[in-house]
């Protein structure tokens, strides 16, 4: 059994989006090999309506996946294609724009104001850059959910885990994307494919992930149910913990418990070339992308 060493531990950072959107990005825009096939993860939590109610008005898309989950709120989406719709609480929304889309995400709080999801981007391989744009719009209800005998409880969104397989199908990146709650003071072990980029993100507790280097302090000696636990390297809300290759994650609940996004994804290794919503694989693709914005091609005709 090989435990995944923590490669990097970093805190997302506050940034505007869309048409006046304040979200904090945990990646995106930096180096894409680091999490290939993940480009950007945008965490879009938010209890101030005059802080997202203004959204992504109409913006394109192409070469890229995006991932979008809801936790409280509702986001409304419509796109060129004449499709529309709503994203509720613990909804998912998988859209592929392949060849190109056009399209907006409006979000608006619940009855007490909030606006809480994620979205993710991951790449497409060069062979599907131009497919059909396709949607997955996934109800919460649809998503499985494992309960453990000591309080941990995992949300199967994509591929499979403990025995269960989330809804969403068919990704280029074959990834494993999983909501996970650990309670206090628990140790748990969680299997990842061993040469996927693996990363988890936290947003609500905190916990310490082990590493195979040597730890630096204990910034948390505490007895919970019975047990003194000297708990280092402690990380809390909207925290990124990338991963080296190994077969397992392991992570140490703090006295809140921890709450955490643990994803993976089978990296694509192609050269890439992007410009704000357009990734493609190479210069040219990206200027030809740009010029039919221009010139009203960039909506292509299903094959």
């Amino acid at each position: 059994m090989s435990i995944r060493a923590v490669k990097s531990i970093s805190e997302a950072i506050k940034t505007m989006e869309g048409a006046g959107v304040e979200l904090y990005r945990a990646f995106g825009f930096t180096d894409p090999t680091e999490l290939d096939p993940f480009l950007l993860f945008d965490d879009f939590r938010n209890d101030n309506p005059l802080s997202f109610e203004k959204g992504f008005p109409w913006h394109p898309h192409r070469g890229i996946e995006t991932i979008t989950y809801v936790l409280e709120g509702n986001v409304d989406h419509a796109d060129s294609l004449g499709n529309s719709g709503s994203l509720g609480a613990g909804d998912i929304q998988w859209m592929t724009s392949g060849s190109g889309i056009l399209h907006q995400e409006m979000p608006k709080g619940n009855s007490k104001g909030q606006m809480h999801g994620f979205q993710l981007w991951a790449n497409l391989p060069s062979e599907l850059k131009m497919t059909n744009p396709r949607y997955q719009d996934v109800n919460s209800g649809e998503i499985p959910e494992i309960f453990e005998d000591d309080g941990t409880r995992v949300k199967v969104i994509v591929g499979s885990f403990w025995g269960k397989t989330g809804p969403v199908d068919g990704i280029a990146a074959d990834p494993q994307y999983l909501d996970i709650y650990v309670p206090p003071g628990v140790k748990k072990t969680f299997p990842v494919d061993t040469y996927r980029k693996t990363f988890a993100y936290i947003f609500d507790g905190s916990g310490a992930f082990d590493s195979a280097s040597i730890p630096t302090g204990v910034l948390l000696e505490k007895e919970i149910r019975g047990e003194e636990l000297n708990i280092r390297d402690m990380s809390g809300n909207r925290t990124l913990v990338s991963f080296d290759t190994g077969d397992f994650v392991t992570v140490q609940a703090g006295e809140n418990g921890i709450r955490f996004l643990l994803i993976s994804g089978k990296p694509i290794q192609e050269p890439v070339a992007w410009h704000g919503p357009v990734v493609m694989n190479t210069r040219e693709e990206l200027v030809q992308a740009f010029d039919e914005l221009k010139n009203g091609t960039f909506i292509k005709p299903a094959h």
